[in-house]
């Protein structure tokens, strides 16, 4: 049996909880205090860094009692971060064992625990149950290459909770009996067996079902109300080509994945920049939608994003580091709405957006 302090995130019990696949009032714990430690903030990401220091202390929780099951759990856990167990006393005299970073971390200023409980907690905890229903199946070195694409889905989950759609929907009873993940990587796939309620008021037969599951997108088409034009990007996309489409080079409005921490807004700003070297000084909120509610998580942030559009301001652009390679069009919007019309735009959200401008237009050149 071991005995664990912990100073940083799995001090949010929830957390621990996920991760040694047990409740808290099982285990042997309480508040602890470790001396000649600081716990600052990593500059790199919300997490926090422990740094010695003989003058300080660090609060957090000792869980004593722990099994080899346990530490199985928190050792397959921690290993994706680079951390090793290392023999400490704490102040009340006590022996035990603390996760510690092998590597040195930039930092900036004290690290606080109820900070990151309300801007990361739950989204730390749906990453820890991806990454903990991957034990036995993922080693931990092949998840942490996709731990960021796990922050995003994590982070999904978050912002599915302030959704504004559902209204005179049914909110009926769904028994999830079986659920596995047999492919994750940048996206991921789920088996699910589920029985739901009917309209009727019964439970619908057992159905064996599947969804792609991926990451919220904030998509947003600029518009010049002066000049009464638009821009549009071009790339080449894995959709087409799963479909042996000719097309496989689409048009489409600027658009990307939500980023952890991020709101769809600042997603917007960050992709109008990244793919096209824009500035939208107001973004115009035009609707929130599943791409395809029956067989994807694909959520949308959908917007038309106010801005200058020159006649240099077409170009080659998108982030290198992503593998992005795009070539942005200048377009009068009556050019783009006649697309639309001729059910030339083969993209979903660009045809949406298209006919919203249409009706809202007028508002926006005034």
């Amino acid at each position: 049996m071991k005995t664990l302090f912990f100073y940083g995130t799995l001090r949010h019990i929830p957390l621990l909880e996920i991760v040694l696949g047990r409740l808290s009032s099982d285990l042997d714990m309480g508040p602890a205090t470790l001396p000649g430690y600081e716990i600052l903030a990593a500059l790199s990401g919300p997490f926090p860094v422990p740094v010695a220091s003989p003058d300080h202390a660090a609060d957090g929780i000792v869980v004593r009692n722990l099994s080899d099951i346990d530490l199985a759990r928190l050792n397959f856990y921690e290993a994706g971060f680079d951390y090793d167990l290392r023999s400490v006393t704490l102040v009340s005299g006590e022996v035990c064992e603390v996760y510690l970073p092998r590597q040195i971390f930039d930092t900036r200023g004290l690290w606080d625990v109820g900070a990151w409980v309300q801007h990361w907690g739950a989204m730390s905890v749906y990453a820890a149950q991806e990454v903990m229903d991957q034990m036995g199946a993922m080693t931990p070195e092949q998840i942490a290459p996709i731990y960021p694409r796990i922050r995003a889905r994590a982070w999904s989950r978050v912002l599915a909770q302030s959704g504004r759609h559902g209204q005179d929907t049914l909110h009926g009873q769904v028994e999830i009996m079986r659920r596995a993940r047999p492919y994750s990587n940048f996206f991921a796939v789920d088996d699910i067996t589920l029985r739901h309620q009917t309209f009727a008021g019964g439970m619908s037969e057992v159905l064996n079902r599947a969804v792609f599951v991926t990451s919220d997108a904030a998509i947003v088409l600029p518009y010049d109300p002066v000049r009464d034009r638009v821009l549009l990007v071009e790339q080449i996309r894995l959709g087409p080509i799963g479909r042996h489409d000719p097309v496989l080079w689409q048009m489409e409005p600027v658009a990307g994945l939500v980023d952890p921490g991020e709101t769809p807004q600042e997603t917007a700003q960050r992709e109008g920049h990244e793919e096209a070297g824009l500035t939208f000084y107001h973004l115009e909120p035009v609707g929130e939608c599943y791409a395809s509610p029956g067989a994807a998580t694909d959520f949308f942030h959908l917007f038309v994003g106010l801005c200058d559009l020159p006649d240099d301001a077409a170009g080659i652009g998108g982030a290198v580091e992503e593998g992005e390679n795009i070539r942005s069009h200048l377009m009068s919007f009556e050019d783009v709405l006649a697309m639309a019309e001729a059910r030339k735009t083969a993209n979903a959200p660009l045809t949406l957006l298209t006919y919203w401008l249409a009706h809202h237009r007028t508002r926006l050149r005034a």
